[in-house]
């Protein structure tokens, strides 16, 4: 699926510390933990949490973010829809990573357990 070059210039340019807070709430509204956000994010990125609070201080933008990351290599097993798009289908290897990440936390929030989150079922 394309998106556009506007909407994946935004996902370049959004600062990883401007969303933290916004990923934060969600998944405390719903009864998880900053510890659970922090080891999906880990995940994902293989940034501890040192590191993810370094980028927050450091307003890293999400290029930035994903560059230094080491992505898991399980990432290709997240699927599905997250804000209209196919995950699967994103075309932009950086909007890809974003809404991977953006999936892994509705998955959290949603109350899945944490190995279905994490890929290990």
């Amino acid at each position: 699926m394309a998106t556009t070059e506007k909407h994946d210039r935004r996902m370049a340019t959004m600062t990883f510390d401007s969303v933290y807070p916004h990923y934060l709430n969600k998944v405390e509204r719903k009864g998880r933990t900053k510890e659970e956000l922090h080891r999906v994010i880990e995940w994902l990125t293989g940034f501890n949490e040192q590191k993810q609070q370094e980028l927050i201080a450091e307003k890293a933008t999400f290029e930035t973010f994903f560059q230094e990351a080491q992505l898991n290599q399980q990432a290709h097993l997240i699927t599905g829809m997250i804000c209209g798009y196919r995950i699967e289908d994103i075309e932009n290897p950086l909007t890809q990573k974003v809404r991977y990440l953006d999936k892994l936390v509705d998955e959290l929030a949603k109350g899945r357990k944490m190995e279905k989150i994490l890929r290990m079922e």
